[in-house]
């Protein structure tokens, strides 16, 4: 038969912590204040608008057609997709990475 072991505490001192009362007394500290969110270009809110829409699935998927094609589809179909978006496409209709949606199958 083996000898029995002793328990761990045999070995080692047993050490409590002590409870800290002083931080009911302490004072709340003030909140951190949240960093002011990077400013973006124009062109950075222009296509986070389009990506937005893009996202949006009210008006259908997107893969395989361009934004615009998307846009006119939605209206087609009597989902009232936004304006601007519209806007923003016809404005800049040769920038691949303003027609295209986000899931494009070729590299910008």
């Amino acid at each position: 038969m083996t000898p029995k072991r002793g328990l761990i505490t045999d070995t080692f001192k047993v050490v409590k912590k002590a409870r800290r009362r002083g931080k009911r007394d302490k004072s709340p500290s003030p909140p951190a204040a949240e960093p002011e969110p990077p400013q973006l270009s124009e062109r950075e809110q222009v296509l986070r608008e389009l990506k937005k829409f893009d996202m949006h699935q009210k008006f259908g998927p997107c893969t395989g057609i361009s934004r615009l094609q998307r846009w006119e589809r939605a209206a087609l179909h009597g989902l009232n997709p936004p304006q601007d978006i519209k806007d923003i496409l016809l404005k800049e209709s040769t920038d691949p990475e303003y027609t295209q949606s986000l899931w494009c199958d070729y590299p910008l």
